[in-house]
């Protein structure tokens, strides 16, 4: 009998949590006191949406992500509802359209300034109001552009359609009618074509949102579950919940068939709510309590045992509720494969908190960032009802790359930051054979040509250095430093930057001998005959 080892291989087993120092925190934040099981927060690339506790009606706060530090007790505010706030969602394909929903059982659509707020916003783009009571969760569609859905405590789903000119929206496209509780969470798979919700009756029930039919309903005895996520393209959900002796417990469905869970593992005898959250291009899973300062990460696999525990993040302050950052909003350059924003309410504070792969390079990782989700969508509103079903456009994350596909077959091609090289070789290989035709037939000036090439050489490389892209963003885009820590990280950067283009120019500078060596062996050549 062979020994084979208890672990498994793995490039994420050594991820770790690196949560931000004070000056990168936001503080001072008036985080709602609500009790609802939501995230409370919300955020995109570019800002930051928070729940925000205020006496009559309901508001929430959206701050640019750069201004860190303590937050303006006076900031502008979000502040249209007549209710409590139970629920913001940025637009994955709009940086600047949020909705939200409220206790006075409407849906609103808001339009931020590019440049942030500056003055309160009252008057929203649009107005959903098909709810006979308090709406408690909306997501939006992960590839249709414009597409919401919401529910309520009056046990409804409704799906709305926001490429209409109207301002109020009193008739959803679809309402789904097949709960006889409170749905506490809904999920979608890649596509979008199919919705998996979890409800207060413990059930989880997969639906075709176009048709409204229930395809599969899970009953189970021994799993009570409050939370449930689609695996990406693993054909699973996973469910979080309780266990008949009440200990929090997450379990692994079959897509194609709830009636008995592939796996159930206990955590432990807390009563905190237990949130999900899936990356789709690492495989890892993260699983954190309400109320608890630990979060939890896993690796995902189609076959046995299914998962696998990698390590817990351990911390004193509890979360009230917890944002992600979408996959193009992270920073590559320290391998950073995902990123929470911490409600910490006993201190007002929004802390980012970074799951970081540990590597020696700080060059970009392409087998830890494969294409993923782009903020393109990848199909209308109109095309989605009427039954089209499309994958995400893609992306890749590399720095300076900005090609988007929504074809699985072509995720292999090169980014976009290749095609100057491929240029650049193809111009030498013209000019090489200019100056070996002019060679053969014994033109003058072949110095002249000689030094055009090299001229035309440099040129190209000089150009490429210099529109390059720094740090995965554009230079008139990177904001300046506002502490002494980020100065000279930007100053070691400019360092690293300055090192990497005098290697290239002495690299050139070698090639550019090589091919005065090359010209001289087939002047020698000719000459011999």
């Amino acid at each position: 009998m062979t020994w084979r080892p208890q672990y498994r291989s793995s490039k994420f087993r050594h991820v770790f949590g690196k949560p931000s120092t004070k000056e990168n925190c936001y503080d001072g934040v008036p985080i709602t006191r609500s009790v609802h099981d939501n995230h409370f927060c919300a955020v995109n690339p570019r800002f930051i949406a928070v729940i925000t506790e205020c006496a009559g009606g309901g508001a929430f706060l959206v701050v640019s992500l750069h201004h860190t530090g303590k937050v303006d007790p006076h900031h502008p505010r979000v502040c249209g509802h007549r209710g409590n706030v139970l629920d913001v969602k940025w637009n994955p394909f709009d940086d600047f359209s949020i909705a939200s929903c409220s206790e006075d059982s409407t849906v609103k659509i808001w339009d931020i300034p590019k440049h942030g707020m500056v003055k309160n916003i009252t008057v929203p783009k649009k107005d959903l109001q098909g709810h006979s009571r308090r709406v408690g969760l909306i997501e939006w569609h992960p590839t249709a552009r414009n597409v919401l859905f919401s529910t309520a405590y009056d046990y409804k789903i409704m799906i709305w359609n926001l490429d209409t000119p109207d301002a109020v929206i009193k008739n959803p496209v679809k309402t789904i009618g097949l709960h006889s509780d409170l749905v506490l969470s809904m999920s979608f798979n890649t596509d979008g074509s199919l919705l998996a919700t979890s409800c207060k009756d413990k059930k989880i029930r997969v639906i075709d949102p176009r048709t409204t039919t229930l395809l599969q309903e899970a009953n189970s005895k021994t799993h009570k579950a409050t939370k449930v996520l689609f695996l990406g393209n693993l054909k699973m959900l996973l469910s979080t919940g309780t266990s008949r002796w009440n200990h929090r417990q997450m379990a692994l469905w079959d897509q194609d068939d709830l009636s008995v869970p592939l796996l159930e593992e206990d955590l432990d005898g807390s009563s905190g709510v237990l949130f999900p959250f899936y990356d789709p291009d690492t495989h890892m899973l993260y699983v954190a309590g309400k109320g608890d300062g630990n979060i939890r990460y896993y690796e995902i696999s189609s076959e046995k045992p299914y998962v696998q525990f990698l390590a817990e993040y351990r911390s004193h302050l509890p979360q009230k509720g917890l944002g992600t950052m979408p996959k193009r909003g992270l920073d590559v350059c320290s391998c950073e494969v995902f990123r929470f924003y911490k409600l910490v309410t006993i201190k007002s504070l929004i802390e980012p908190l970074s799951f970081i792969v540990p590597r020696r390079s700080e060059s970009y990782q392409e087998d830890i960032y494969p294409m993923t989700a782009g903020s393109e969508p990848a199909m209308t509103a109109d095309e989605w009802f009427r039954g089209v079903s499309r994958g995400p456009m893609l992306m890749s994350l590399k720095p300076g790359s900005k090609i988007s596909e929504s074809c699985p077959a072509l995720m292999a091609t090169a980014p976009l930051s290749s095609e100057p090289k491929r240029y650049q070789s193809r111009q030498g290989q013209q000019e090489v054979a200019i100056i070996q035709e002019r060679l053969e037939t014994k033109e003058p000036k072949e110095s002249k040509a000689l030094n055009d090439f090299k001229e035309r050489l440099e040129g190209i490389d000089l150009d490429k250095s210099r529109t390059g892209v720094s740090n995965g963003c554009e230079p008139q885009a990177c904001t300046p430093p506002k502490t002494e820590n980020e100065l000279l990280q930007m100053f070691y950067r400019q360092q690293d930057e300055i090192r990497r283009l005098r290697d290239l120019v002495s690299q050139r500078d070698v090639r550019i001998k090589q091919l005065e060596l090359e010209i001289k062996n087939v002047r020698n050549s000719q000459g011999a005959y």
